[in-house]
């Protein structure tokens, strides 16, 4: 069986193939539209888990604004953890920096509508933007008053 017609019947043994192949230099058996395509997801998902931890880590900076009643250690530990691996991530890919502020509003849209799910509060009960800068909301220092 060929190489890319692997990739829809059985992925795991498509990606050893091509893996085999692209090692013995026999660059023109192996699917390379498909490797070119599952490349490209890679760092698109990458991109999506840098803005996922984004957003968990500004609807937990919401919270701790909006509900200083609340505030606990698990909050505290979930900002912490979420600076820290926006902060590996971008130490590990700094071609993603530029995407952060580019997506900080659709990203504080979605910590807000999670953040009002959590705290059984309206949306509209949240800031219609985001009222951290990007360097507050990664600053290991900085809780909202």
């Amino acid at each position: 069986m060929k190489a890319a017609q692997l990739y829809e019947r059985d992925f795991f043994e498509w990606t050893q193939c091509n893996a085999a192949l692209l090692r013995a230099g026999r660059f023109d058996q192996a699917d390379i539209e498909h490797i070119a395509e599952e490349i490209q997801d890679m760092g698109l998902r990458d991109r999506r888990e840098l803005e996922s931890r984004l957003q968990v880590l500004l609807q937990h900076l919401l919270k701790w604004q909006i509900q200083p009643e609340r505030r606990g250690r698990s909050w505290r530990e979930t900002i912490q953890l979420q600076r820290l691996e926006i902060a590996e991530s971008l130490e590990e890919m700094p071609s993603l920096q530029p995407a952060l502020p580019a997506s900080l509003d659709k990203v504080y849209r979605r910590a807000v509508a999670r953040a009002a799910i959590e705290t059984s509060l309206a949306e509209n009960s949240f800031p219609s933007a985001c009222p951290f800068s990007l360097d507050q909301a990664l600053d290991r220092e900085y809780y909202p008053a």
